[in-house]
Order: structure tokens, then C-alpha cells, then sequence
């Protein structure tokens, strides 16, 4: 019986029944090696066998599973990203003006950069970038499937989720994942490849019979657990196919202290250590991932999206990438080398412009940070040039602000990001310029020792990450149009 359903849950993944002629345009069944009827329907199989189908068009999910039109993966899908603010986030207040939400996302980004200065890395254990993040992804783990609501966090290397039995774990509202339900959940042994190169990782725990890792965060918060095997599944939102990546790296964390909010299970780390779904996705995909974040704060939003395989190329001519460099105050995150900044025909050097990288390139902090020297100086341009009265930031947070009226007309500047390679930026008022209230906007730019690409900088522009050629491609573009 349980034989019989699987083939059941499989054919309606392909959104093909015996009871439907339609499917997807894309799905050739008898192509693929299943058994087919006379009138061209697949048959339900006892039993599905991948080693009787071709696999350049299968993804193996598990023994006697496989998922069909998942041989995508390198032609690419795109995964839905929900923003915290979104009403679609679990942390959603309604009762929050939409200003007040935006006050917010500043207090968050002070947080989050805050810990970026710590030196981190040990033997056992590694400080990341803490959390909350600012982007969630919906996902499944294990056989059956248990969905899954994490924080995409490009400042993390390890794919962890709150696990069954919980010996001391922070309170979670939604059903926390019991691995002795999953049929393709198995512990990583001492002895394997995959517990001897993750820095997380070691072999203190459970008699050192299995593989456990731990990560600590900038504030003190804390994941430890066992580093095991599973089956994520992502579901394309394009085409509406289930993605199954079977044998995936993930932490099942069974021990779990800090901010982390109860409305989300965990980190989905998209960062550059060996057991982010990023890095592990890059044999299936080649390397390349992308995002593009709609304008967050102005007006109704629209999903932005993440992007996988040849999708999450950016390959305009027009478009010059820059080198990924490695800095060992965070060895998994995304450096890059800032050459300089201008506002009009006036170019602000970059200090420490060196092989380590100055810039750290992040989803989950919203504002940009710079060098003193540098802000002051780009503070002192935007004044020259911007013909408004100025004001207080009533967050006490930003320090230029100006006042507006309604229907006011006025200039903001083109503010350009020279990075290594020949790769310039174009930052237009959405990302350079924050409005606080009706009546004040802000530049979303802040001080700070150490520098850091936000997410409103990013946005309405496609982030394209190679990893592996280890390069980062922008390109300006409307990410509310069909991507």
C-alpha cells in the first residue's frame, strides 16, 4: 500500500492522473522510461524504480522514488521570497503602521551590523552574522515532506532547522520537525567527508557515534544538534514543480537559544561555506544563483524572487562582474573590494582597497554602511546637491534628513558603486533615500567600521552569484516585471 501511494503522490507532483489528459508541457512520460497505456497516459506503478528511467530527466529523490521534470535544475527555477514585513510573513503585525515598520527595519539593520565587527571563527564552532533576517523561503525536509518556513541568509553556511526531540529549544508556533518520521533522514557518522570539512562540525556529541555541529551568532544565540542527512524539497514557483534534493547536508538542531523568533523554524543559509543550499545546489545548477528585491517600502509590494541554475545567470553584455574575495573575520560570507563612490563627477576613494575585501554584501541588513570617512564625505555631496530643508530623523537612527511635502518636486542624485573589475552600480533614490514618515526622508546610508551592501541598495536590481568563477554580477532592472 504504501508502495502504491508513493506512485500516487508522484504522478500528482506531475500534475498527471489517469482521471486528467492534461500535463505539464515540459513532461514526456514515455520519454522519460515510464510505463505508458494505449491512450499515452502513465500507468501507477507499485513500485518506481530510477534506474528504469532516464535519469537526464529525473532528479532521484530517494530509493524508489524518482521526481520528474526536476532535470530543470540546470536550465534553472526560481523560489518565492516573502519578505518579513510582508502580510504573507508569519511576522506580519497588522496593527503596525507602515512607517512604523519601516522604523523598524532600521532598528534591525543597527542590530545585525553591530556584530559584523566580531572576529569569529574557532575550532568547533563559528560566529555567523546574527539573526533575524530579512527574507523568509518556504520549504519541506524529509519523506513525507514537513514544511518548513526559514530565514534565507546570504551570512550563513548551514541549512538548520528546529528538530525532534527538543532539548532546549526557543518557542516555535509552528510544528517543530521530528526526523524519526522521515524515511530518508539518517545521521552523517564521525568518519565521513561531510563532518571533516564544515568548521561547524565535529564529533563530541552522542559518543562520537555521529556527526554534530554548532554555530553561535553574534548575540550570543546558539544551534548545536546532529549534522545529518535529508531530502529538502523546493517548490518552483514558475512552474509549480516540486525540486527534491535528496542527500542534502542539513543541522537538526535539537538544541536552540536566541532571537531567532517563534514564527520561523530556522536558517536557510545561502552563504559561501560548503553546506549552504547554495554550495550544494551547485552540482545540479553550476553555480549560479540570483535575487532580485522589489522596492520594499513603496507602495504594494510585489514577491521578489530567488533564482537557480542557467535562471540565475546575469549575462548581459552590458554587465561586468566582480571578483567574490575571501576575509577571514567572515570566511562564509560574500566580500567584495568597493574601489569607490561618486555622486555626480565627484569620486570618493575607498579606503583599504586590498585582496581581502572591504564590502560585505548582504540580504538580511536593510541599511548601507561605510567607512566614516568615506559617509562623511558622501553626506557632504548629498547636501551640495539636494536642494531641500533639512530635518531630525525621528528614529534618531539616520543622520540626513530632509523634509518634503506632498507633491513636492525635487532632485535626488545618481549615486554610483565602483567595485573591482570595471563593475559600477547605479543607485537611484530607491536605493539610496528612505522615507521615515509622510513628511521626512532619510539617506539610508549610516557610519560604521565595518561596510556593508544592504538590501535597500539592492533593490530593482538582479544580484547575480557565481560561485564558481566566485564572482558577483548587478544589473540594473525593474524586478517587479517577469524575471
Amino acid at each position: 500500500m504504501m508502495e502504491s501511494l508513493m506512485s500516487l503522490n508522484f504522478l500528482k507532483m506531475l500534475k498527471v492522473t489517469n482521471n486528467d489528459t492534461s500535463s505539464d508541457s515540459s513532461v514526456d512520460p514515455a520519454a522519460a522510461g515510464l510505463q505508458v497505456a494505449s491512450d499515452g497516459k502513465p500507468k501507477i506503478l507499485d513500485i518506481l524504480d530510477c534506474k528504469d528511467i532516464d535519469t537526464s530527466k529525473v532528479v532521484k529523490a530517494d530509493a524508489d522514488c524518482c521526481i520528474l521534470g526536476a532535470s530543470a535544475l540546470k536550465s534553472g527555477f526560481r523560489v518565492e521570497l516573502i519578505h518579513r514585513d510582508s502580510p504573507k510573513s508569519p511576522f506580519y503585525r497588522p496593527t503596525d503602521t507602515h512607517f512604523q515598520r519601516v522604523q523598524n527595519a532600521v532598528f534591525r539593520s543597527i542590530h545585525r551590523a553591530n556584530y559584523l565587527t566580531l572576529d569569529s571563527l574557532h575550532d568547533v564552532e563559528t560566529t555567523v552574522i546574527p539573526t533575524p533576517g530579512e527574507y523568509l523561503m518556504n520549504y519541506s525536509v524529509g519523506t513525507p515532506p514537513f514544511q518548513i518556513l526559514g530565514l534565507v541568509d546570504t551570512g550563513s553556511s548551514t541549512i538548520w532547522m528546529q528538530c525532534q526531540p527538543c532539548k532546549n529549544c526557543y518557542k516555535q508556533s509552528r510544528p517543530i520537525f521530528d526526523p524519526s518520521i522521515s524515511s530518508t533522514y539518517s545521521s552523517i557518522p564521525c568518519v565521513a567527508a561531510e563532518c571533516l570539512t564544515e568548521k561547524t562540525s565535529f564529533c563530541k556529541f552522542n559518543n562520537g557515534k555521529h556527526c554534530a555541529y554548532k554555530a553561535t551568532y553574534g548575540d550570543n544565540s546558539t544551534t548545536e544538534g546532529d549534522l545529518s542527512w535529508d531530502t529538502i524539497t523546493l517548490t518552483s514557483s514558475s512552474e509549480d514543480i516540486p525540486v527534491a534534493l535528496p542527500k542534502t547536508v542539513i543541522g537538526c538542531g535539537h538544541n536552540n537559544v536566541g532571537i531567532f523568533g517563534e514564527q520561523n523554524s530556522g536558517i536557510v543559509g545561502l552563504g559561501n561555506g560548503p553546506y549552504s543550499l547554495a554550495t550544494q545546489l551547485r552540482p545540479k545548477t553550476g553555480g549560479t544563483f540570483s535575487y532580485c528585491f522589489t522596492p520594499m517600502y513603496e507602495g504594494d509590494r510585489k514577491p521578489s524572487y530567488l533564482h537557480f541554475g542557467d535562471r540565475g545567470e546575469v549575462s548581459v553584455k552590458s554587465a561586468v562582474p566582480t571578483p567574490i574575495v575571501m576575509n577571514n573575520a567572515m570566511p562564509f560570507g560574500y566580500y567584495l573590494v568597493m574601489e569607490a563612490i561618486s555622486v555626480g563627477s565627484k569620486r570618493i576613494e575607498f579606503p583599504r582597497n586590498g585582496e581581502e575585501g572591504n564590502m560585505i554584501l548582504d540580504s538580511g541588513t536593510v541599511l548601507t554602511f561605510l567607512p566614516e570617512e568615506v559617509y562623511s564625505k558622501l553626506e557632504a555631496e548629498m547636501v551640495n546637491a539636494v536642494n531641500l530643508v533639512r530635518t531630525d530623523d525621528p528614529s534618531k537612527v539616520l543622520k540626513l534628513c530632509y523634509e518634503i511635502r506632498s507633491g513636492q518636486q525635487y532632485q535626488i542624485p545618481t549615486v554610483f558603486a565602483h567595485f573591482k573589475g570595471g563593475a559600477v552600480v547605479e543607485l537611484h533614490s530607491i536605493n539610496t533615500f528612505v522615507k521615515m514618515t509622510e513628511t521626512v526622508i532619510c539617506l539610508a546610508f549610516s557610519p560604521d567600521s565595518t561596510a556593508i551592501f544592504g538590501n535597500l541598495a539592492q533593490q530593482d536590481i538582479l544580484v547575480g552569484y557565481d560561485t564558481q568563477h566566485n564572482t558577483v554580477t548587478f544589473l540594473n532592472t525593474d524586478c517587479t516585471s517577469e524575471l
